[in-house]
């Protein structure tokens, strides 16, 4: 998961990505697009590798990047997965504030209802 986190954090491996899903890319073609040297959108790639997020192939003299579908969709899963737990935590906190907010009203009127 550090490694998954790690390779989203930044923009452009984000973009590489998104344009490995679209179409298979080579690294080459990749540097291209950016402005940083063939090494550095090399690295980038490589640590969308190690995440699981890209695939790499050589053909030839190329090597073409592609994006792993199922790496892609675990990726969703997880993140679902915390946005579910946090949703619940601030739906677990707003009941609370309200609760605690009728407790206040009700300790200010003496109970009675205004």
């Amino acid at each position: 998961m550090d490694e998954l986190f790690h390779a989203l954090a930044d923009t452009t491996r984000r973009d590489i990505l998104r344009r490995a899903v679209r179409t298979e890319s080579s690294v080459s073609r990749l540097a291209d697009v950016y402005p940083m040297s063939f090494a550095a959108v090399q690295k980038h790639v490589a640590v969308l590798e190690r995440a699981g997020l890209v695939t790499k192939e050589r053909h030839g003299r190329e090597q073409l990047v592609r994006t792993d579908p199922d790496a892609v969709r675990q990726a969703r899963r997880a993140l679902d997965q915390l946005e579910s737990a946090w949703r619940g935590r601030v739906e677990r906190m707003s009941h609370l504030l309200v609760q605690a907010s009728d407790v206040e009203d009700k300790t200010q009127t003496g109970g009675r209802k205004s």
